[in-house]
């Protein structure tokens, strides 16, 4: 499996074919975790249920990843992104609904223990982050965190829509490569 192009492990996962699923999980894993980490402001179980439902995503989506319309890291992100999306709304509805019928609802005390692993983690994420340059940078805060569209940020940076593409397969190319690494 480690030889094939990800859009040919994609076709096997689409066939159920597990070990293709097994080995996407394995090369994008760090990316998943860091995107998901970063979303829900350092939680770490929910970051551990979205990279379930990313994989789980990939498992059971009738959409496929298409070579010819983009790298398939950014792909991975945009399915990464709208499951936080999704995640994030149920998740805000189903706290509200839980203060609405329990008023003794209690907030959550932290464990020190997470909290050492959560600030490592958003600590590589940081540092991996701060290896691009500056256009970069705010290419992934205004389209990720932000929520802008790329049509959006082309009209914001004032320029062409392709422009802004090729900056972010490179900047998703060079944040990959920076947490793959662990050059940090």
């Amino acid at each position: 499996m480690k030889n094939k192009r990800d859009d040919e492990l994609m076709r096997l996962v689409k066939k159920k074919h597990r070990p293709a699923l097994e080995e996407l999980y394995d090369r994008y894993i760090k990316l998943v975790y860091s995107f998901g980490f970063k979303f829900t402001n350092g939680n770490e179980d929910k970051t551990k249920e979205i990279v379930q439902l990313v994989f789980l995503k990939l498992w059971t989506t009738k959409s496929s990843y298409d070579p010819l319309k983009g790298s398939f890291t950014n792909w991975l992100l945009t399915v990464t992104r709208n499951v936080c999306v999704d995640f994030i709304r149920k998740d805000s509805v189903h706290a509200q609904n839980n203060r609405q019928m329990d008023p003794s609802w209690s907030i959550e005390i932290a464990d020190p223990n997470n909290e050492i692993e959560k600030r490592l983690i958003f600590s590589e994420v940081a540092k991996a982050k701060s290896k691009l340059n500056m256009s970069q940078k705010r290419l992934i805060d205004l389209l990720y965190w932000k929520g802008y569209s790329l049509t959006e940020i082309a009209k914001i940076e004032n320029e062409p829509v392709g422009t802004v593409k090729s900056r972010l397969h490179q900047s998703l190319k060079q944040l990959k490569k920076h947490l793959e690494m662990g050059d940090l």
